[in-house]
């Protein structure tokens, strides 16, 4: 936990002052240039942007999201919140699960559960994979383990060749974060949630001597002395030890001193990032976050980004600030370029991916989609030629989305389960959830089922 100036106190002034430097250089922010602008619902995406949901399979126990292994398999597999991997070849569901941990899950809240499972980039070489979730023999904490596939069996996990990679401890069952995702540089992507309750009581998006309400990027095929992964050396939050010089060192220097801040930490001030993906043609990075009580967002990382971006959580959600009647309050933060509010259009964001694979060539092609658990709407944004980002609104679906991924072609799939936030216990006695394709309106097979409208 993150201790007071009184637990630092020495009897020289001196050190005072020293302690409370030190915990101001928690929070120093590393700023980069702010989107041109934050869209909102009504835009209109530039040429003919027309997209439909057809369903692929069902069946499935509350599934919050879809992965392939770019093996040239053509598989499918779908995360089940309870703790079970299932395969989807060749349009059909596999009887048998790839994976089952639930008795190592807990998922008996609906935010808690097996998260994400991410294959290695060279799965293929070496059949590793990575799998998030809140492990109920740890209360709930999030683990990050690294698992290979049966040599005898591509469409069996080894179960005993399990490894824990990481652990992030979680005070509450909610805004746990989860997903995982392999970057362009190669290394592994974590979101993680400021931990839970309501209003990040613990100032977790600002404090950078946190692990939760992070954006993380560590090193899995390499491992540092005390740790199952390494760092980055471009990871931009790495004060090295050294001598304390007080004098003659320039603010701008101080500013990016951290010498509490957890060198894992590649971005910050996000609060529930549940879905994050990269635009597999220019590397930049998506994230839909979780908001609070009335705004849901969008946040960006352009591909060139050196890390070290504050997203603001919890000074502002969206471009509002937090509380939502502050007065006077002060903007912190890289603000979206997407938000929506909660009063008339959902209550929590789920991104669906960035459109790039052939069947998306033309006006849809790099738009970047997302749709709302809550309410069943689904959006586009792409950014302009001006610069400035567009949200189109596709469809008013009576679907629930929980996740998304996208095949080896780049063609987008979703996740939908009519889960219920907070119960039942057991959620085998959830309606069945089922697994959609993201498809243009013009190119939606004859006698396929569609996304039931509004």
């Amino acid at each position: 936990m993150h201790r007071t100036v009184g637990q630092y106190r020495r009897t020289s002034r001196f050190a005072a002052l020293g302690a409370a430097l030190a915990l101001a250089l928690i929070a120093a922010p590393v700023h980069a240039d702010q989107p041109p602008n934050t869209a909102e619902p009504g835009g209109k995406l530039p040429g003919n942007v027309a997209m439909k949901l057809v369903k692929v399979a069902d069946g499935f126990v509350d599934p919050i999201n879809v992965v392939c292994p770019k093996d040239g398999s053509g598989r499918l597999f779908v995360i089940e919140r309870p703790g079970v991997v299932r395969i989807i070849k060749d349009g059909k569901v596999l009887k048998k699960p790839f994976l089952d941990i639930k008795q190592t899950v807990v998922s008996s809240f609906l935010e808690q559960g097996l998260y994400d499972l991410e294959f290695h980039p060279k799965f293929k070489e070496n059949g590793q994979f990575f799998v998030h979730y809140s492990d109920m023999w740890f209360n709930g904490d999030s683990f990050i383990a690294r698992y290979n596939v049966d040599p005898d069996d591509e469409n069996k996990a080894d179960r005993k060749s399990v490894k824990v990679i990481m652990t992030i401890d979680q005070p509450y069952a909610n805004h746990n974060g989860g997903e995982l995702v392999f970057g362009p540089d190669g290394y592994l992507y974590i979101g993680s949630g400021d931990g839970g309750w309501e209003g990040d009581v613990l100032n977790a998006g600002q404090r950078l001597d946190t692990l939760l309400a992070k954006i993380l990027r560590i090193d899995v095929d390499h491992t540092d002395s005390d740790r199952a992964y390494s760092i980055p050396k471009t990871n931009p939050f790495q004060t090295p030890k050294q001598q304390m010089v007080l004098f003659g060192v320039s603010e701008e220097e101080f500013a990016k001193v951290a010498p509490t801040a957890k060198p894992e930490i590649w971005a910050y001030g996000v609060r529930n990032p549940v879905k994050m993906q990269f635009d597999r043609k220019t590397g930049d990075l998506y994230i839909a976050d979780v908001g609070q009580n009335h705004w849901e967002e969008v946040s960006f990382q352009p591909a060139n980004s050196k890390g070290g971006e504050n997203y603001g959580w919890k000074m502002m959600c969206g471009t509002h600030p937090f509380p939502i009647g502050a007065k006077d309050a002060p903007k912190v933060g890289i603000a979206p370029i997407a938000q929506y509010n909660h009063a008339k259009d959902g209550i929590c964001v789920i991104g669906f991916g960035v459109a790039r694979g052939p069947a998306y060539k033309g006006d849809a092609d790099g738009v970047y989609f997302f749709g709302d658990w809550g309410s069943g709407k689904f959006w586009g944004v792409k950014r302009g030629d001006d610069g400035k980002w567009v949200m189109q609104e596709m469809a008013d679906t009576k679907l629930m989305f929980t996740g998304a991924g996208e095949d080896e072609q780049g063609n987008i799939y979703v996740t939908t389960a009519h889960a219920n936030y907070g119960g039942p216990v057991n959620p085998e006695d959830n309606p069945r959830g089922a697994v959609w394709k993201l498809v243009p309106a013009d190119q939606v097979p004859a006698g396929a089922e569609t996304a039931p409208l509004e």
